[in-house]
């Protein structure tokens, strides 16, 4: 078992970005949408006021400045993307690290369903020095093990997984072969997919890295015909996030 695994939460805004940093968590994945779409690129403003949230909070040897990660995806569906749409995502790449990130998520994939080689390459070099993580259209490749392969020689830092399954917790067998071949490729295993506080002890008992989750509730405010109905919007619940970090804490501690 790890003796450190990273806490990371997607948000969606400052305050969830706050709540990150209270509950100790090493990263945080921005992006909008999360519920309706799987998450899609946030606008230029919003990683700006992240950012600065994040650059606000006392770090200590144990809970170090936060780290804000983008999501690049230019629109909701799959993974293949168009020449205009790979060239939309450099630039949103180029322009987060600009901004000061510390790192962009991205996924690309061929028509085939493998990693596509050529625009994620393009992808990461955009990244110059910042982390990537290739995120979950890892899911839908046939071969992940391969892939893994592929992403390491490709320089991505880690690939965030639920081991193909809907939900990280029922995908721990092949979570467990990723973490396995990682540990010759130097890439990280992060886990995420419907994760809850529950489901921590059992994903850091196979070896992941990391462990992503939102975290997050709705809250109810109609928004009519024209605002999406009644939808609502989404928001960091503090208390959904002190219990997967108090999780955390519990299970990769004597």
């Amino acid at each position: 078992m790890p003796s450190r695994v990273a806490l990371e939460l997607a948000v969606q805004d400052p305050a969830g970005a706050v709540i990150a940093a209270d509950v100790g968590a090493r990263r945080v994945e921005l992006c909008t949408a999360l519920g309706a779409t799987g998450g899609i690129t946030p606008s230029a403003a919003l990683l700006e006021a992240v950012i600065d949230a994040a650059a606000v909070v006392p770090s200590s040897d144990s809970a170090p400045i936060l780290e804000v990660h983008v999501l690049v995806r230019p629109r909701p569906g799959g993974f293949v993307y168009s020449p205009a749409e790979h060239e939309l995502m450099l630039r949103e790449v180029v322009l987060a690290v600009d901004a000061g990130a510390d790192g962009v998520v991205v996924g690309a994939l061929t028509p085939s369903g493998t990693v596509d080689v050529a625009r994620t390459r393009d992808l990461v070099a955009a990244a110059e020095d910042a982390e990537v993580t290739f995120h979950r259209a890892l899911d839908v490749v046939p071969d992940p093990l391969a892939a893994l392969d592929v992403l390491a020689e490709l320089g991505v830092a880690r690939v965030l997984t639920s081991g193909g399954a809907a939900r990280a917790a029922d995908g721990l067998d092949r979570l467990a072969a990723l973490v396995e071949r990682s540990a010759e490729l130097g890439i990280e295993i992060m886990a995420g997919g419907g994760v809850t506080a529950a489901d921590i002890p059992a994903l850091v008992g196979v070896g992941v890295d990391a462990v992503h989750l939102s975290a997050k509730r709705t809250v109810a405010d109609a928004g009519g015909p024209g605002g999406g109905g009644d939808a609502g919007y989404e928001v960091t619940d503090q208390t959904l996030a002190e219990a997967a970090a108090g999780a955390l804490r519990t299970t990769v501690e004597p």
